[in-house]
């Protein structure tokens, strides 16, 4: 693959995406164009692709979503977490608690490093822990093949599950229309991208690209202000990019890597992903809302691809969106302290 022109690896990476992103999508799997160009990712880098997605590019992407979540967020939701507030901060306690217990395993019973284990097994924006591992002392290779490895698991597990409960009303590809007439909303929203992707930038704030605009949209749209428009082909290519962003870190190299460690990190991953589905369960005995709703919100992916799949299914999504949010505050708050405390506690 490194032998292939660049040119070449683009044509081959962007062709084989299409084909099988829309082939997924035939079949009704959720966030089918966020895995096709996710696994097509996979497959090249692993095979030694040289391509890479521009930062920039990325961060954008992030604002295209943030602007999807905003379109879908309601005061309502507000509400069911406040007269709710005792379930919602005793699953994001048990979700914190089952990434402690994750990581420090994980440290444990491998030759990892402990912060490297800590900030590789916490369930949040995978970009956001990534960023904040170097400044604690991991190695950021091992924190993001870590991240993205649970990303590519989750991401196809939560699509599976969607799939198979909800049937082909899990995502109704016939009634998307991919090039709608454009008006002044249209460029309202692509003022929301742009200003929340630089705020985001400009305060160093994790996750700042998807949250701010996240925000800003919600205010618009629930103040009567604004609808926010998004075409089906500008999100498209936010998914493609997104699922090419982390299939690409697949190297060989990294793989190498942490190939020693692979069995481990599989067992930490799938382990996390269980006990959050125990507490989606749970979450369904104690609150309204549907199985696959509870699973979005408790499952410990990125905020950014949890959201593609949540909208490609027929979920509440503002109280996945509220939950997934709450976890992400909350590990960048206690993941410092975390990651010190393994490192301390967990080799000795």
């Amino acid at each position: 693959m490194e032998h292939l022109s660049t040119k070449l690896q683009w044509a081959l990476l962007i062709g084989s995406s299409l084909i099988l992103g829309f082939l997924l999508q035939y079949f009704h799997v959720p966030a089918a164009l966020l895995l096709g160009p996710m696994i097509v990712g996979v497959t090249m880098g692993l095979m030694g692709s040289s391509l890479r997605i521009n930062k920039r590019l990325f961060i954008l992407c992030q604002a295209v979503l943030g602007c999807m979540i905003g379109q879908s967020l309601s005061s309502s939701v507000i509400d069911i977490l406040l007269i709710d507030w005792p379930v919602v901060l005793a699953v994001l306690l048990m979700t914190l608690a089952a990434s402690g217990l994750s990581g420090f395993l994980l440290v444990r019973y491998s030759e990892l490093p402990g912060a490297t284990g800590a900030w590789g097994s916490s369930p949040g924006g995978a970009s956001a822990m990534v960023a904040m591992a170097g400044d604690y002392g991991a190695d950021v290779r091992l924190v993001a093949f870590m991240q993205y490895l649970r990303v590519l698991f989750v991401a196809t597990a939560a699509a599976v599950v969607a799939r198979i409960g909800l049937g082909d009303t899990a995502q109704n590809a016939t009634a998307m229309a991919w090039f709608p007439a454009l008006d002044m909303r249209f460029v309202i929203t692509l003022g929301v991208m742009l200003l929340g992707a630089f705020l985001g930038q400009r305060f160093r704030i994790p996750s700042g690209a998807l949250l701010i605009p996240a925000l800003l949209g919600a205010t618009l749209q629930s103040s009567g202000t604004v609808m926010l428009q998004l075409p089906e082909w500008l999100l498209a290519g936010a998914y493609a990019l997104i699922g090419w962003t982390v299939g690409l870190r697949f190297t060989r190299p990294i793989f190498r890597l942490a190939l020693r460690t692979l069995p481990q990190m599989l067992a930490s991953i799938f382990g996390l992903m269980l006990l959050c589905g125990g507490m989606a369960w749970v979450l369904t005995k104690l609150l309204p809302i549907d199985l696959m709703t509870a699973y979005l919100a408790t499952s410990p992916g990125g905020l950014d691809t949890v959201a593609i799949i949540a909208a490609g299914s027929r979920v509440d999504m503002s109280f996945v969106m509220a939950m997934q949010t709450l976890r992400l505050f909350a590990i960048l708050m206690t993941g410092p302290a975390l990651a010190r405390f393994i490192s301390r506690f967990a080799h000795s």
